[in-house]
């Protein structure tokens, strides 16, 4: 079985990025997939807080040989596994050989059996985060009305392509009045990206701003769980009804071994 693996990434910070990564899992879960979530927000990790658990560790334990993948590895919610980020781990390009070794030789140890692993990136174009966007099979950018979030997609979105080849994406409006000034926004952002880079943006769907949203997030709780008949919990699960639906077009690049063949720049 091969895991399809899906990047929610972003140029800038406070878009909503963890929030989306959290609830998707949910919602997918809830149609009966296995999902891992990959907390690749090395600096700032918090994907656990959302589920109210305690990781027993995280990858740097496992990069310096103190613990197993298998340990670390969390069951959050039923068929949603956690692999906690952790802060303070190295740079990918700042890991020596034998680390990326490690590396691979720890995740190796996984489960095969996931549907998808959905990766929360940290904001930017930091090297770790253009890796693990690179390696994934699709890539979803989110992007607010907020000119700074559009103004830095684009810029992640330049190197990705530049630097890695990447040319299609996935644009995720969030923060937005309605599902109308939703696509509006994409329709802005596709204009602007398109006129200067040959690339194909598709449009994955929108989340409105709802108070209950930001209330369940303020809370650490999940909105799909808190209150699943508000506007925004209703957004996220056609979010997911699309993700499943399209989940036989996502072209992988190989299995998950591969994925961290290509994070650690030994593929």
């Amino acid at each position: 079985m091969k895991t399809k693996t899906m990047s929610i990434t972003s140029g800038k910070g406070g878009v909503g990025k963890t929030t989306l990564v959290s609830n998707i899992a949910l919602g997918l879960a809830a149609k009966g997939k296995k999902v891992l979530i990959l907390d690749g927000d090395w600096g700032m990790a918090n994907v656990d807080i959302f589920f109210g658990v305690r990781p027993s560790g995280h990858f740097l334990d496992v990069l310096k040989g103190q613990k197993t993948v298998r340990e670390i590895l969390c069951e959050v919610s039923p068929g949603i596994f956690l692999l906690p980020g952790g802060s303070g781990l190295p740079e990918v390009n700042g890991m020596n050989n034998f680390q990326r070794r490690a590396l691979l030789d720890a995740v190796a140890e996984l489960p095969h059996d996931f549907d998808w692993m959905l990766i929360d990136t940290a904001p930017g174009i930091a090297d770790n985060v253009l890796y693990l966007n690179s390696a994934a099979d699709s890539i979803s950018v989110v992007i607010t009305p907020d000119p700074a979030s559009f103004a830095d997609s684009y810029a992640l979105i330049k190197v990705l392509h530049q630097k890695h080849k990447e040319n299609r994406f996935s644009i995720l409006c969030n923060q937005v009045r309605d599902e109308v000034d939703g696509f509006g926004l994409y329709r802005r952002f596709q204009e602007a990206v398109t006129r200067f880079l040959d690339v194909g943006l598709d449009f994955a769907g929108s989340v409105p701003m709802d108070p209950l949203l930001r209330r369940a997030t303020q809370m650490q709780r999940l909105v799909l769980r808190q209150e699943p008949q508000s506007p925004s919990a209703r957004a996220i699960a056609n979010l997911c009804a699309r993700i499943h639906m399209d989940e036989g077009r996502v072209e992988g690049k190989g299995s998950l071994q591969v994925f961290w063949q290509q994070v650690v720049g030994v593929a």
